[in-house]
Formats: C-alpha cells, structure tokens, sequence
C-alpha cells in the first residue's frame, strides 16, 4: 500500500456537507440503525446493519458504502454524494454501474457534539465490516477502544503546543486541535500520516504539523505543553503489524517513550500515554513502571488490566488473525510468544495509562509518583479528573499536618455512604465511602473519619471539626487531632475530599 493511493484531501468540504446533509453522523447512524445494530456492527456483525439499510436512502447508501464496504449502484451513490469528485479524488472507484468505497470514513461524535469523521483503511476500523483481522504491514487503524481511552483521560486545556505522537488515522490530533494552537502530529508509518490529513481535513478541523519518524526523532529538542500517543505498545516476538508491535524487545518501547517525555514537556505540561508493561517474576510490576518516570515529572500509573502470558499471547495471535491460519503454524507462532515471555522472565503483561506533568516540586527532587491498580468502571472522561489528581497532589505537598488542620475542606460532589454490617445489628462492621463520578472510588472508614467528612461543607477548619468529634465520643482531642490527619490526607488525595479557601476550591 502506498499514500498515493488515498484520496486527495483538497475538496473535503463537499464530501463533508454531502455526509451531514445525509445525517451520516454518530447521531444520525443510531437513529437509523437502531440500538441493537448499532451495537452489533461494534462487534463487527454486519447483518443487522445490511437489514436495516435496505432502502435506498442517502444514509442507507452510506452505510453500506463506507462502513459496510459494500458496492453500490452508481445511480443511488450519485444522490448520496458529489459522486463525480469523489471518484476523481479517489475516496470511491467506479466499477461499470456500481461504485466501492475506497476507505473506511466513519462518523465520530466530538465531545461538544462537533460531527467528525475519521478515515482508515477499509476493514481496519475496529468494529469496522472485516474487523481488524489479519493485515499487511503498513494499514492504519480507525477508531477502537484504546484510542477512544485516551482521548477520554487527556488533559483538555488551552495550550500553544500539542503533539500526537505515532497519530495512526488521527483521532488524537483531532481532539487536540480543538484546544490546540499548534498541533503536531507524527508516525512511522508515511501512509498513517496521509490518513490524519484526511481525517482533519474531513471533519472540518484545522491542519497538523505531519512529521515522520519513530519516537521523538521527528521533533528533535523541541518541546510541548500537551503530548499524547496510543503507542504500538503490544509485546511481542518481533514487529510484523506496525499499527501494534513497536519493534523493541519486551516494554522498551513505551519504557524509552515515557524517559524521554519529560524533556519535551514544558514547565506544567502533561505527556499521556496507554502502555503495556512486563510483569517480571521477583520484580513489582509497580517499581517497574515508576522507574520509568524522567527526572522533573510528577507522575500517575494507573493499571486497568492484566492477563497471563497465555492469555495475552492468544488476544494478539486472534488480532493479527494467525487463528484462522494452518493450526500448525498458528501453535508455531504461540510458541514463539511464550518462548519470548521466558526468556523475559515475564509471567504476565499489564495494561494501563501513564500520565506525566512537568512540575517545579518534581524538579526540586519532591516529586509525587503514584502507581496503582484500578481495574473497576471509571466514568469517562477522565480528563477532569486527572488534572484534579495532580491538583491535589500540589495541595498535599505544601500542607502538614498542622496546615490539614487548619484548612477547610468540602464533601466532593456525589460522595454516599454505605453501611456495612449483619442485619439488625446495632453497629456496622465498617462504613464505605464511595464516589459515583470519575474513578468511581470506594474507601473504608472509621467512625470519626466517616463523621468529619459528612460534616465537611467549608464552613469550619479540620481541627475545630475534630474537636467537636471528640467530645460527642468522648474523646481526648489532642489524640484524635494527632491521628486523624492521615485519614484526611488519604481523603483529599482520593479525591473524597476537596480544600476550600474562601469559599472556593483550593488550588
């Protein structure tokens, strides 16, 4: 496959008012096909799809066309699209009386409602009419789970500088210009590149910086405010599919990738990134990861998932398609991946995020590095939240103890409490506080940790509240305000607990 075989991106614009007139938009695709199709085609079972564009309107024709990569009579693509341009321009081919998408254009709903298309090859949008399956070196991916991930937990601020780092078809650079001054965006893949034009170009967005190369070699010593990538970060034995396999041995691809972050970061910008790590025997999977963290970066590890070598060799030998090959060949190719696990010493592969901030505390030698599991449902996006994180963070290491006590503090929104004891007991075993926004946290308090923080509403400091405690439960105040602060610290850091100054959220 070579970018001279993609569509020129120069007459978008009509392509683009032709899809929206048609309502070949996110919204518009789960009117017409219905909650139950539209989640089929997800799975990549196209039949429900097929039954529900059997007429032959505009959006009928498009869906069959574009997403479920069937031919269509040129008559009806005709009243769909400026069918003539799209020809010339190669984003279709004319066969006799019948027309095929070239591409794979997808309709992509932005986070303010903004109607986006992203454009991969055809079959490689995950959910997409082929599946992923197994192809050539050099195809480009469209929308999937993890691109969908990281755009959800990006920091999403003003910036002069953005940089989608390995951009595949461009789903990071186009968030990215919407709050972007400049965005650059880059791969090792030419033809990936040629797709994140098309995509930007389609959905209306402003251009990217395109640069290719691996890693940081396209931008050299230049640095940025935001940096973001979904990396080829599958460990595996070799590099045959360059959408997933990065061609270093075991995690040093997203290893190197997270070192060398923090020299291209400005002072307060964040590097985000979706990795795999090595789970080592003898080794915590959390030192692991933490050693990776460049010197002047404040960080958080967050693993979501972890699966045995077994398991993670079958995802990927099922991805690549090597199931559906001679068994022969496929158990030759499994035993290559257990074979490169050994010789690691890996006994299994975790998936997670890593974000990155550039602080001045970090760079004083106090930085704040938290690595932890969180394998449960987050509310997307996560963004917010992971700014509020580095935030409370900041807040932490500039009070003690003394300042905790003296500070004000505010139940975060949608904070409950649950009981949990026998039926009929007097007592509860132990009280739980549990979030019902972003990480969706739950932590186990004492009585006197349970009782500050539902009286917390910013109006009286830690202390005078604790004080108020101690006499209702008939204990020594002195005490209680020398143990407590630990519990408060553990509430503001998870996020239960939010500092209030003046009425207003501590920042």
């Amino acid at each position: 496959m070579s970018t001279t075989s993609l569509p020129a991106a120069a007459r978008t614009s009509l392509l683009r008012e032709a899809l929206i007139a048609a309502a070949f938009t996110a919204d518009g695709l789960l009117d017409r096909l219905g909650a139950a199709a539209y989640a089929a085609l997800a799975r990549s079972e196209t039949v429900p799809a097929l039954r529900a564009t059997r007429g032959d309107t505009p959006l009928d024709t498009l869906v069959r066309l574009f997403l479920l990569q069937r031919s269509v009579p040129a008559a009806t693509a005709a009243r769909a699209l400026p069918l003539a341009e799209c020809v010339e321009d190669g984003w279709v081919v004319r066969e006799g009386d019948l027309v095929r998408a070239s591409v794979d254009v997808r309709p992509y709903g932005g986070p303010e409602g903004e109607d986006w298309f992203i454009v991969s090859d055809l079959g490689c949008a995950v959910g997409g009419a082929g599946g992923i399956g197994s192809h050539e070196e050099g195809v480009v991916l469209g929308i999937g789970g993890a691109s969908t991930t990281l755009a959800g937990i990006t920091v999403r601020r003003p910036v002069a500088s953005a940089l989608d780092l390995g951009t595949g078809s461009g789903i990071q650079a186009l968030h990215a210009a919407q709050h972007a001054t400049r965005v650059t965006a880059t791969d090792v893949n030419p033809r990936a590149l040629a797709f994140t034009r098309l995509t930007l170009a389609l959905s209306g967005a402003a251009p990217a910086d395109l640069r290719e190369g691996s890693l940081f070699e396209p931008v050299d010593a230049e640095t940025y405010d935001l940096i973001v990538s979904n990396p080829p970060f599958v460990i595996s034995p070799g590099a045959r599919l360059t959408y997933r396999d990065g061609g270093m041995g075991g995690d040093e691809l997203c290893q190197t990738l997270v070192r060398q972050a923090g020299d291209r970061l400005n002072e307060g910008g964040y590097a985000q990134f979706l990795a795999n790590w090595q789970h080592v025997e003898g080794e915590e999977w959390q030192d692991r990861v933490r050693s990776w963290v460049p010197h002047g970066c404040d960080a958080w590890i967050v693993q979501r998932e972890v699966q045995d070598v077994t398991q993670y060799a079958e995802l990927w030998l099922r991805d690549s398609g090597d199931h559906r090959t001679d068994p022969a060949a496929y158990a030759e190719r499994y035993e290559a991946w257990l074979d490169e696990f050994e010789a690691r010493s890996t006994k299994a592969v975790g998936f997670g995020w890593i974000a990155l901030r550039k602080s001045a505390a970090a760079a004083a030698g106090n930085p704040s590095v938290v690595a932890e599991e969180w394998p449960h449902p987050v509310e997307q996006p996560l963004g917010p939240a992971v700014e509020a994180h580095f935030m409370r963070q900041d807040y932490l290491r500039r009070h003690d103890d003394a300042a905790l006590l003296a500070a004000h503090f505010s139940l975060a929104e949608e904070v409950v409490q649950e009981q949990v004891g026998l039926p009929g007991a007097e007592d509860p075993e132990h009280v739980v506080l549990r979030q019902n926004r972003g990480m969706r946290r739950a932590t186990k308090v004492d009585a006197v940790a349970a009782g500050f923080a539902g009286v917390c509403d910013g109006s009286l400091p830690a202390g005078r509240i604790l004080d108020a405690i101690a006499q209702l439960m008939s204990e020594d105040s002195v005490l209680l305000r020398d143990r407590t602060p630990q519990a408060i610290r553990l509430l503001v850091e998870e996020g239960f607990l939010e500092p209030v100054r003046g009425g207003a959220q501590a920042r």
